[in-house]
C-alpha cells in the first residue's frame, strides 16, 4: 500500500499495441538506448514524482524490470501491479477465448489496494513533454477534494498521425473544467484538421484545435473505488455485444461522474505536441522528433546520468 500522500505516478503499461505488432513501450527511440517510456519518466522525475507503479501482465514483468524497471529503482519508489483479465467484480467471468485486456479504466482499477494517494495516470507508450507532467503535480499536491480530478489536454492537431486512425477521447470545456469526454475510436487527420467515422462510411469533421484527453490524468485514490463500482454496468453490456475485444475506457468512466454531477475535472491545456507510436511507420516521426529536443536542449544527451 502506497500511504505517502506524495502524488503517484501511475504507467498503464499493460497494452500489448496490437496494431504495432509487438511491445511498443519497449522499441528504443534514441541513440542511447532510451523508450518512450524512459522521456515519461525524466518529465516525471524533473516535475518532482518519486513514486511510480507500472501496471504489467504478470507474464511481462520480468522483461519488464530488466529493460526499465531495474534502472529506474535508483530514482523512484517503484512497484508493480499486475493487469489481469480474471480480475473482475464477483459473479463474472472471462469469456472463453479473451485474450484482449478489458482496457484503460480496468488497467488503474488494478491499482487498488496498492496505490493510496493521489495519482496521475499516463499510457506507457505516450510522449506527454514536461509540461503536463509539471501541471498535474502541481494540481495533486495543491487539490484537497477526493471528487476534484484533472486532465492535460491537447489540441487535436497536436496527437495525430499520418499513417491511419486514431482514438481519441474529445473533450468538452466550460470556465475551465470538463463537462464531457466522448470518446471517438476512428479519427483521421485531414490537413490541419480531423474527421472521425463510426460506421468507415460517414464522416464527420472535427476542428485540428479541438482539445483531446491523451489518457493523461490526475485523480484521487477515491476514483479507483468510483471505477469498480461502475464496472458492472460496463460488463453487463460489453459482455452482450462484443464479448471478445470490448473495452472499459477512463475517459468512458469520468463523463459518466461529470454527467452525474459526483465530480470536476480541471483541463490543463498543454502546448506541447504529443508523440506515440501507433503504427510501427509512426517511430520515425517519434525519433526525429526526440533527436530535435535534444538538439534544442529540452533534453541532455543522457537522461539518466
Amino acid at each position: 500500500m502506497v500511504k505517502n500522500q506524495e502524488p503517484v505516478l501511475v504507467v498503464m503499461a499493460a497494452g500489448m499495441g496490437s496494431r504495432f505488432g509487438g511491445l511498443k513501450q519497449m522499441t528504443p527511440v534514441d541513440g542511447e538506448g532510451c523508450f518512450i517510456i524512459d522521456y515519461s519518466l525524466y518529465d516525471a522525475y524533473r516535475a518532482g514524482f518519486r513514486r511510480v507503479a507500472f501496471i504489467i501482465k504478470k507474464e511481462l514483468e520480468e522483461a519488464f524490470r530488466q529493460t526499465v524497471g531495474h534502472r529506474m529503482e535508483r530514482f523512484f519508489e517503484v512497484h508493480y501491479i499486475y493487469q489481469e483479465l480474471t480480475r473482475l467484480p464477483e459473479g463474472y467471468a472471462v469469456p472463453e477465448g479473451r485474450q484482449k485486456p478489458w482496457g484503460t479504466a480496468h488497467a488503474v482499477a488494478c491499482c487498488r489496494g496498492v496505490v493510496d494517494a493521489p495519482f496521475a495516470a499516463i499510457n506507457a507508450d505516450d510522449f506527454y513533454g514536461r509540461g503536463a507532467f509539471e501541471a498535474v503535480y502541481r494540481f495533486l499536491k495543491e487539490s484537497t477534494d477526493e471528487n476534484a480530478y484533472c486532465m492535460a489536454g491537447y489540441r487535436l492537431r497536436n496527437t495525430l498521425t499520418e499513417n491511419g486512425s486514431v482514438a481519441r477521447g474529445v473533450c468538452e470545456v466550460e470556465n475551465g473544467l470538463l463537462t464531457g469526454v466522448t470518446e471517438r475510436t476512428k479519427i483521421f487527420k485531414r490537413g490541419e484538421n480531423a474527421a472521425f467515422t463510426e460506421d468507415g462510411e460517414t464522416f464527420t469533421e472535427l476542428s485540428g484545435d479541438a482539445l483531446v484527453s491523451m489518457n493523461f490524468w490526475g485523480f484521487t485514490p477515491h476514483f479507483l473505488d468510483v471505477i469498480w463500482d461502475r464496472f458492472p454496468a460496463f460488463l453487463d453490456g460489453g459482455l452482450r455485444e462484443n464479448p471478445m475485444k470490448c473495452e472499459f475506457y477512463l475517459p468512458s468512466v469520468v463523463n459518466s461522474e461529470l454527467q452525474d454531477g459526483r465530480a470536476t475535472v480541471c483541463l490543463l491545456p498543454c502546448d506541447e505536441v504529443w508523440h506515440g507510436v501507433t503504427y510501427k511507420e509512426d517511430l520515425e516521426s517519434v525519433v526525429s522528433a526526440l533527436a530535435a529536443l535534444h538538439r534544442e536542449g529540452v533534453y541532455p544527451t543522457r537522461l539518466w546520468e
